[in-house]
């Protein structure tokens, strides 16, 4: 999980992005709460799919505002000094609209946010929220978006601040991220025991999933592509079906395991039963590409410079140009910048953590994909995932 001071580590880089005259935030992307002060809805429990809002303050301690079942859905405790909670459900009244017991907490702080100047994360914010605001208060003062015409110098643009701020991780999501990734390395290596012809997609996923949360030792979500390859059908993906494995397929594992929000994404292709020549020629490509891509990885690195060095390698080969990113920008979201595209405008930081995946898919040969996970650094990159990449 991730820890009270990376928590407030991350909340005071949020203060010193945004100008000094801001003195609330109002956080509304899930994500952000979990970013902020480690507050999540269990999206395995009864509550999944519910949400709640984050005050911050820069005289008062963060304020987690939710209804009464959310806050006791959560993962962990949060890492709050103040809760502002609504019942929503006591087992002896019905309920109302649920978003509208978050509502009602939402409320009860708005004369304390009254005449001062603040800013709200308005692509994640309900409407309902801004009306409970500036009910009572018309010359509330909250700022919405960079183009605000009252003042644009003033203006902040929260959720794509807290988006760039999410590049950077700092150690205690490092640690978790590599959690996920020794839970998603030990779903490929049951892969790689149970793999053979007449094995279904599904058969494998099962077996992956088992193997990833009983390496994780808590419950967790596994996603990804689980699906067969061959020179008929060189490119799927996508959840497994009830094919069966016949000899001459690649089994393409390209999955994530997801702690507290955090994920890996890695990848490797297994060969059912012997490979064929085609298929090592295309293995050999893009283990070519894959470190043509590493030796581009570090901070001040150009995404499409990583996408060039990558794609070269490919269409020296004859299977290029690479037909999909290079690699993305990994962490809360999936993908997240950077991005590793031709045209890409991102500039790789200190902290990212990125994929490499090339992949290369051929009618009459088959398809292939591979990938790694690193942390971006000044001088290079640290390998983060650690599973093992070959055909058998």
């Amino acid at each position: 999980m991730l820890t009270k001071e990376g928590c407030q580590a991350r909340q005071q880089r949020l203060w010193n992005a945004v100008p000094d005259h801001v003195e609330w935030l109002l956080v509304a992307d899930p994500r952000h709460l979990q970013y902020l002060v480690n507050f999540q809805v269990q999206p395995l429990s009864f509550s999944g799919g519910e949400r709640g809002l984050l005050l911050l303050e820069r005289d008062n301690g963060p304020t987690l505002i939710a209804d009464n079942f959310a806050f006791r859905s959560a993962t962990h405790e949060p890492f709050v000094e103040n809760e502002e909670i609504e019942t929503w459900y006591d087992h002896r009244h019905s309920v109302v609209n649920r978003d509208h017991a978050m509502l009602k907490a939402l409320a009860r702080l708005s004369d304390r946010l009254y005449g001062r100047s603040g800013a709200v994360e308005a692509e994640w914010l309900p409407v309902g929220a801004f009306e409970v605001l500036s009910l009572d208060h018309e010359s509330h003062s909250v700022t919405i978006e960079p183009s605000d015409p009252v003042d644009p110098e003033k203006s902040v643009d929260l959720g794509s601040q807290l988006r760039r701020l999410r590049r950077s991780k700092l150690p205690d999501e490092v640690d978790l991220l590599k959690q996920c990734m020794r839970a998603c390395e030990a779903g490929h290596a049951r892969a790689r025991e149970v793999i053979a012809p007449g094995v279904t997609e599904l058969e494998v996923y099962r077996e992956v999933q088992n193997a990833a949360v009983g390496a994780a030792g808590r419950p967790a979500l596994v996603y990804g592509d689980f699906r067969a390859l061959n020179a008929e059908n060189p490119k799927a993906g996508g959840l497994p079906t009830d094919y069966a494995l016949q000899a001459g397929d690649v089994f393409v594992l390209d999955y994530s395991v997801v702690l507290d929000g955090y994920r890996s994404d890695f990848t490797n292709g297994y060969a059912v039963g012997e490979p064929t020549d085609g298929q090592q020629r295309l293995f050999e490509a893009c283990a070519a590409a894959m470190a043509a891509g590493e030796g581009q990885l570090k901070a001040g690195a150009n995404g499409a410079d990583v996408y060039a060095a990558a794609s070269s390698q490919l269409e020296e080969a004859r299977f290029g140009p690479l037909a999909h990113h290079a690699g993305h920008g990994l962490g809360l979201g999936h993908p997240e910048s950077p991005i590793l595209v031709p045209e890409s405008t991102d500039v790789l930081v200190a902290g990212d953590v990125v994929t490499i995946e090339p992949g290369a898919y051929v009618e009459g040969v088959g398809g292939l994909r591979i990938e790694h996970n690193y942390l971006v650094t000044d001088d290079g990159y640290e390998r983060l995932s650690n599973h093992e990449i070959s055909l058998t």
